[in-house]
């Protein structure tokens, strides 16, 4: 036989035996995709009483993790519990919780619409919050908004995303979420600890703040209730953000660095405690953005200028407006860019 003869046989049994190979292994490739023949594949000869000896906890030489000096069973108990927790209750309520809170503050718009304010505005001006104090806020802000809807994305992403763009655009999107949240979490902790620094001596509880509650903030009866520089709902807000805002952010560490030798039930309860604070945080922001931007004439403006009209400062902060009055500005002096230099939440500091 010549060369030319003999060279495409030889490569007709190259390609037969690469054929064989390629099915050699393509059994356990694809019980890669489906769990059942995963496990088939992997302990083909194991018994359904073997898996009930692993299962009940006996951890002996056949049955041990393969990590190193591991003592966990091959089978968790626990993280089934974990699963079923997660899945059967902190999922639903919480987007029950969220969805809620959507569908309530859209109904009180409709019927009860914006709280404006009792007098026209007087155009003096009062500084209410510092550079440094909004800088930090809208900072915060802007993270927690990523970190919910990356979080949300996380729990919730796969059953509306994945139908609709399919497994690529579902699975960069995930990725991307998981980035995002894991790398922007720890900022936001850090922040959050020096806003809460910041505005911890405005947020004591001080009696009027029960007549506040008692009165609805405004909403039951005629008259706004006495406030200070921040008014019971603020303080709520803010107390919550210092507990279970805390909370979120210290299961998130646990979550982000495992690698400072938590256990597997650590980590478990850490992503429970990390769901249920995240999701409550995220359905009582809602309510907090709402009240403080399209929910009250002239709330917003004090968080993006630093000033508020002394109209508001009367309406909503009456016994801190009795303490800065003095301060007011025309907004005349701030058009031509000379700002007050006292006031704010410098001024607010004093005992009232």
């Amino acid at each position: 036989m010549d060369m030319p003869t003999a060279w495409p046989l030889w490569r007709m049994l190259a390609l037969a035996l690469a054929l064989l190979l390629g099915l050699a292994f393509a059994q356990p490739v694809l019980a890669q995709a489906d769990p059942d023949r995963e496990a088939a594949t992997a302990v083909g000869g194991v018994s359904p009483d073997t898996w009930r000896l692993v299962r009940s906890g006996e951890v002996g030489p056949n049955f041990r993790d393969s990590r190193a000096d591991s003592t966990y069973n091959l089978i968790n108990a626990s993280g089934q519990s974990w699963r079923q927790l997660r899945n059967r209750w902190v999922s639903p309520f919480g987007l029950i919780a969220v969805g809620g809170i959507i569908v309530v503050i859209s109904l009180f718009y409709v019927i009860v619409g914006r709280m404006d304010l009792s007098q026209p505005r007087t155009g003096r001006k009062l500084l209410r919050w510092s550079l440094f104090v909004r800088s930090i806020h809208w900072t915060v802000a802007t993270l927690f908004i990523v970190l919910a809807l990356s979080g949300l994305n996380l729990l919730y992403g796969k059953f509306v995303f994945r139908p609709l763009f399919g497994d690529a655009v579902w699975g960069a999107m995930i990725s991307a979420s998981k980035v995002a949240h894991n790398y922007l979490g720890p900022l936001f902790g850090i922040l959050l600890v020096v806003l809460l620094a910041r505005l911890l001596k405005h947020n004591w509880p001080k009696r009027h703040d029960l007549s506040w509650f008692r009165l609805g903030g405004g909403m039951i009866g005629k008259g706004h209730p006495d406030a200070g520089f921040a008014n019971g709902g603020e303080k709520m807000w803010f107390w919550i953000l210092a507990t279970a805002g805390l909370a979120v952010v210290a299961s998130g560490f646990v979550l982000d660095f495992p690698n400072y030798g938590q256990s597997r039930d650590t980590m478990q309860w850490a992503n429970i405690i990390h769901a249920v604070g995240a999701l409550g945080l995220t359905a009582v922001a809602l309510g907090h953005a709402y009240i403080g931007s399209i929910g009250s004439e002239g709330s917003l403006e004090g968080m993006t200028t630093g000033y508020v009209d002394e109209t508001w400062a009367k309406d909503h902060h009456n016994l801190w407006y009795e303490e800065v009055k003095d301060q007011v500005i025309p907004e005349e002096q701030l058009a031509a860019g000379r700002p007050a230099t006292q006031g704010g939440d410098e001024a607010a500091s004093r005992p009232g």
